[in-house]
């Protein structure tokens, strides 16, 4: 008889145990995997994503006339960019570690008077995207992280009058953000991004002597992810 309630009170535990990890898994928004790499009640960020991101730039240029030497000084660039995003993350405790690339819309200009002042030095950037690395850890259901990688994008520039030129440059780019998790596989991400392309030449295009022309941006950038 003895054996047999113990037996009995070892099935009711086991049951109420299966039921209480029955109804933490129906929680509504909850992503919490109770497998090795993740400790018991901390978010879930692993897996692939895809969003849609919106960002504000602020930027500067500068011509170089070569041989001669001659410069503009650093002007001001401004505009705005639009795009689609796609990475992947994996998880081990409260570490999250990951890739993310994104490619954008951009309309990103600024002007300046040439060595001279007969015309005007215009630098446009038309698309611009990136292939970056990604580390953070995870606070309840926020996660901080750190980036950084490649980036590439069209550069053109333009002197009215003489010409102008076009060039596709690669350079890098760094920053960090915060990324919230919303309901279901919803999350929003507030983010940081410096972008250097480097200089390109611009060649007889923009007249004699060849210039260089140079580029880079600070980015403000909002984004909404879906996670799989």
């Amino acid at each position: 008889m003895r054996g047999v309630t113990t037996i009995g009170a070892m099935i009711g535990l086991g049951l109420v145990l299966s039921s209480g990890a029955a109804v933490a898994a129906d929680m509504p928004g909850t992503r919490v995997r109770l497998g090795a790499l993740t400790e018991p009640g901390v978010y879930d960020w692993s897996g692939l994503y895809v969003g849609a991101l919106g960002s504000a730039a602020s930027g500067s240029s500068r011509y170089d006339f070569l041989p001669a030497s001659t410069s503009t000084s650093q002007f001001g660039l401004s505009g705005g960019l639009i795009g689609v995003t796609a990475g992947y993350n994996a998880q081990a405790g409260v570490a999250v570690f990951g890739f993310e690339g994104d490619v954008n819309w951009a309309r990103i200009t600024g002007a300046t008077d040439c060595p001279g002042g007969a015309t005007r030095c215009e630098t446009n950037n038309s698309w611009f995207g990136t292939l970056r690395g990604r580390v953070g850890y995870t606070v309840g259901r926020i996660l901080p992280y750190v980036t950084g990688g490649v980036a590439g994008g069209t550069l053109e520039a333009n002197i009215p009058g003489i010409g102008s030129a076009r060039a596709t440059r690669f350079g890098w780019a760094a920053g960090g953000g915060l990324e919230f998790a919303l309901m279901g596989n919803l999350s929003a991400k507030a983010e940081y991004l410096y972008v250097n392309l480097g200089r390109f030449d611009c060649g007889a295009a923009c007249g004699t002597p060849p210039v260089r022309v140079g580029f880079d941006a600070h980015m403000v950038r909002g984004g909404v992810n879906y996670r799989f």
